[in-house]
């Protein structure tokens, strides 16, 4: 392994293949910071261009695309309450109630250093557990991942706000939204009323998009519109302590792990995983009252787990030949182009530019690092942008994101369709992140729902009987339970404390 590992070393250490995973990383944060041109389209549109170059520097290049447009998501994330991609919805819960506040430094500070250490943790767990953990993730069929996803519903109740009820509602009216469209397994049309343009059901880039960005720009339209906020930036390192750092320290770590362990599992990816490392964050803080008004817990679960993600996501790929999502889809097409077969014979026969790519994601964390911390004073300048310039600035590149994901004018609709709906949603005080969670479960449960039903010809007992499924569900039940009785143990301390005032 050693010798793999130099090999490796040497394989990656020229100035082109460098200057390759340098490139790839700015073109990825661009493409992550802009709402709508994530990584998977950086990818796309490179790929083809890698066809000529040798295997290792192709692949570089495609590592460094890979880390930037995850990473560069937390730039409007923060500034502007817009998740550039998926894998930065929660990164907006906390970081950008602290710009708002004057601490737009801070927070970046703190999602990039976290983004970078998650990043590495999920690495060097890539590089000595690759064929083991994917070994283990082949073990997790229809029923355990129906278990899996069942049990990260149950997150809603913790991104509810003060309203259980009205937190519900908004995660079923996510899960409603997603059953728009063919149904999975069998693609019968559902809920399109006869128009076509439904068929292919709703993207999540234009609900998320739209939920978030459209609607803020709509409820900023309401007030008189300022001039921007003046940028004070002065401020040493990454903008906190040695001891404020170390507070977080068990906090990045659990994050990352959730999120090699989510980003490991196919199907579930970056979206899903920041969210939940925010919400176990929340759970276990001693201070959750403080999540969502400015806490820099929040900012480090989500940037350490999506990055996490990352490193995860490609263990199944390389390991196995099994891509989770579209990312990794298509870097399984640019090994393929260049020769190299994934699974566990790639470690024989390619050995060296296995342990390249490990090498490649080391450097393109280091480049995503240096480029963002130098990048900060250049980003913080976004929020001295008078209002009315910058607003209908992020709406046009709201509605050019949201048309690029399939070059179709329907995505704009819909944008400016859950733009309003995210506005009503804030009106009457529903929270709005139970809907993406609803959203992009949803389909989740219903699939493995469908194909467990169908191995077992329609019966569920398996479902329950299988161990890793009931542990998973026995989570579950347990979940709902402390959740209720906190409810109601909150519910007794209000009431007994409104009559001792009135007393």
């Amino acid at each position: 392994m050693f010798e793999l590992f130099m090999d490796g070393v040497a394989a990656v250490m020229s100035v082109k293949t460098i200057l390759f995973i340098v490139i790839g990383v700015m073109v990825g944060l661009v493409f992550g910071s802009i709402p709508g041109l994530t990584a998977t389209m950086a990818i796309a549109i490179t790929l083809p261009m890698t066809f000529g170059m040798s295997a290792m520097d192709g692949m570089a290049i495609l590592m460094g695309l890979y880390i930037g447009g995850v990473s560069g998501g937390l730039v409007p994330a923060i500034l502007l309450k817009l998740p550039g991609t998926p894998s930065s919805i929660a990164t907006t819960f906390d970081g950008y109630p602290m710009a708002q506040k004057g601490e737009a430094g801070k927070a970046f500070g703190y999602a990039i250093l976290f983004s970078f250490l998650g990043g590495l943790l999920s690495i060097f767990i890539l590089m000595l557990l690759a064929p083991p953990l994917a070994n283990i993730a082949l073990k997790f069929g229809p029923f355990e991942y129906f278990a899996i996803t069942v049990f990260a519903l149950t997150m809603i109740s913790s991104l509810a706000g003060d309203s259980l009820v009205k937190g519900l509602l908004a995660g079923l009216v996510g899960i409603a939204l997603a059953m728009v469209g063919s149904a999975p397994i069998d693609a019968f049309p559902r809920f399109t009323f006869g128009y076509s343009a439904l068929d292919a059901g709703f993207n999540l880039l234009p609900v998320l998009i739209g939920l978030f960005a459209v609607a803020e720009i709509i409820k900023a339209s309401e007030r008189k519109i300022g001039k921007g906020q003046s940028v004070r930036y002065k401020m040493k390192g990454f903008g906190f302590s040695l001891k404020e750092f170390f507070s977080q320290g068990w906090n990045g770590f659990r994050s990352s792990l959730i999120g090699v362990g989510i980003g490991i599992l196919p199907g579930i990816g970056g979206g899903t995983a920041n969210i939940i490392a925010y919400v176990t964050a929340k759970n276990r803080s001693k201070t959750p009252q403080e999540f969502g008004k400015g806490t820099p817990s929040g900012v480090v679960a989500s940037e350490s787990a999506n990055n996490a993600a990352v490193g995860g996501a490609l263990v199944p790929l390389i390991s196995l030949g099994i891509p989770g999502d579209t990312v990794t889809a298509l870097l399984l097409g640019g090994l393929v182009i260049h020769g190299l077969t994934p699974g566990p014979l790639l470690f024989q026969n390619n050995g060296d530019v296995v342990y390249g790519i490990f090498i490649a994601l080391i450097i393109a964390n280091i480049a995503m690092i240096a480029l963002l911390y130098f990048g900060m004073r250049v980003f913080t300048k976004v929020l001295s942008i008078p209002k009315y310039i910058l607003m209908p600035l992020i709406l046009v590149l709201c509605v050019v994101g949201a048309i690029g994901v399939n070059n179709r004018m329907f995505d704009a609709g819909a944008l400016l369709f859950f733009g309003f709906l995210g506005y009503l949603m804030l009106k009457f005080k529903f929270p709005v992140a139970p809907v993406i969670l609803g959203f992009i479960l949803g389909p989740l449960v219903e699939t493995n729902l469908r194909r467990g039903l169908m191995h077992t010809q329609g019966d569920f007992l398996p479902f329950l009987t299988q161990p890793i499924a009931a542990v998973f569900l026995g989570l579950t039940v347990v979940s709902i339970l402390l959740k209720v009785r906190a409810t109601i143990k909150k519910k007794k301390e209000t009431f007994s404390g409104g009559i001792n005032s009135g007393m």
